[in-house]
């Protein structure tokens, strides 16, 4: 067993070139470099930092532990015991027009004709960097999760029976490092700029990398998919529930399309039918003793009576003095909801 190191708690609050928790490779002075061996090949070589942390590893340079199993062990629980941090600094942002989390499917339909924008920054080699992604009809985007502010180790799928399951065995975005993969058709590429299929990205996300396709290492279909098998046979059935719409809640839904441009008929149809029942991450829930379906800014009202969904009413998403407050500019369909309001006045929300 390697040495006590006193040092350890030291090093957590010492400061790098890089800030608090700058990483590992900073860690041992100019005139301590040396190169560190690991077992089975291979060397990392270290680089200045601010302050002498030459007894970090507690071994001398060159001594015969320095190249033993030790120094890995050593290397192990030192990673453990910091704050480390990863600067990542996004390479574009994605323009889908998709204000609301409800608007990105969590897997869009390819067949239906979308396209979106991949906007790169502005230098730092990018004109060069996407150059012969022309051949490929398809790219892998990572992206981060930005409207994510913590993650949950157990999580509740919007798809399949209302059951928690690990984070890791899910796409939710409620992860530790809250980093997306999608892969996306790729349109085409101009200066600046990716041309883009559907894709299931919000307006403004952040994309830190790009990568191509390649069907021949990417795709394995036969390949099984643990609980999710189960949920896809099922979505292959037809709806369990059939969804009819009052004449007030058809009213509504015809005038916000034909004035506004805001149609979610088609997706709320979709998860009723499949299953109506109280969910939070569909955002099914019973209120004053109703059931409502969010809708991004919108709010269905609904009965279940037998196999049919009869929806009653639509609603606005938000209270009239969100709508009103002038420092809330960027409430989503803020205009449409305080002309609906206008229309029908008792179809708002109490806060």
């Amino acid at each position: 067993m390697p040495p006590a190191n006193p040092r350890r708690d030291e090093l957590r609050e010492s400061e790098t070139p890089q800030g608090r928790g700058g990483g590992l490779v900073q860690l041992v002075p100019p005139e301590r470099y040396s190169m560190i061996g690991f077992p089975g090949g291979g060397s990392i070589k270290m680089r200045p930092c601010s302050r002498d942390q030459s007894a970090l590893l507690g071994v001398r340079p060159g001594s015969a532990y320095a190249s033993s199993a030790g120094v890995q062990h050593r290397w192990n629980e030192l990673c453990l015991s910091m704050d480390m941090e990863l600067i990542l600094r996004p390479i574009g942002f994605v323009r889908t027009g998709k204000t609301e989390k409800f608007d990105a499917r969590h897997q869009p339909l390819e067949s239906e004709a979308e396209s979106n924008v991949l906007e790169l920054v502005d230098g730092a080699g990018m004109r060069e960097a996407v150059r012969d992604l022309e051949g490929f009809s398809r790219v892998w985007l990572v992206w981060w999760f930005h409207r994510n502010p913590g993650w949950r180790p157990l999580v509740l799928p919007p798809r399949g029976p209302a059951q928690r399951r690990g984070v890791f065995a899910t796409r939710s975005p409620h992860r530790p490092n809250p980093v997306g993969l999608s892969a996306v058709k790729l349109l085409g590429v101009k200066p600046g700029r990716l041309l883009l299929g559907p894709c299931d990205l919000v307006e403004g996300t952040p994309v830190l990398d790009i990568k191509p396709y390649i069907p021949a290492y990417d795709s394995f279909p036969e390949e099984s998919a643990g609980w999710m098998d189960a949920v896809e046979e099922a979505s292959r059935a037809e709806p369990a529930f059939e969804v009819v719409f009052s004449v007030l809640a058809e009213e509504q839904a015809a005038w916000l399309a034909l004035t506004w441009g805001v149609d979610f008929r088609g997706r709320m149809v979709e998860l009723l039918g499949r299953d109506p029942t109280l969910h939070r991450t569909r955002r099914i829930v019973r209120r004053g003793g109703r059931l409502e379906i969010g809708c991004g800014a919108w709010r269905g009202v609904f009965e279940v009576e037998g196999r049919v969904v009869r929806v009653v009413e639509l609603r606005v998403g938000y209270p009239r003095r969100f709508l009103n407050d002038p420092a809330r500019p960027e409430t989503p369909d803020r205009q449409a909801q305080l002309a609906f309001l206008g229309r029908w006045p008792s179809c708002g929300v109490e806060g």
